[in-house]
C-alpha cells in the first residue's frame, strides 16, 4: 500500500488544461427518484473516463455533491 501524504501538494504541468467542476443541489430531498440517479450514476462516469486515458481526462477530487474534474483541454472535455 501507498504511504500516505500529510501535506499540501502541488503539480507543475506543461501547457493549458481546464478544471471542470460538477455537482447537483437537492431540492427536494423526499423526492428519491428524482436525485438517486444522478448520484449514482456519478461513480460509473468516472470509472469510465479514468479507463479511457485518451479522453484527455487527467483526474478528479472529491466526491459527493461536488466533483472537481481535471481535463487535458477544453476540447477534450468538449467531446
Amino acid at each position: 500500500m501507498a504511504a500516505v501524504i500529510d501535506k499540501r501538494m502541488t503539480v507543475q504541468m506543461e501547457g493549458e488544461f481546464v478544471v471542470f467542476l460538477i455537482g447537483m443541489r437537492i431540492n427536494k430531498p423526499w423526492k428519491v427518484h428524482k436525485w438517486m440517479p444522478m448520484l449514482l450514476a456519478m461513480p460509473r462516469m468516472i470509472k469510465e473516463l479514468k479507463a479511457h486515458p485518451e479522453s484527455g481526462f487527467l483526474g478528479y477530487n472529491g466526491f459527493g455533491k461536488v466533483i472537481v474534474q481535471y481535463w487535458r483541454s477544453f476540447e477534450h472535455l468538449e467531446a
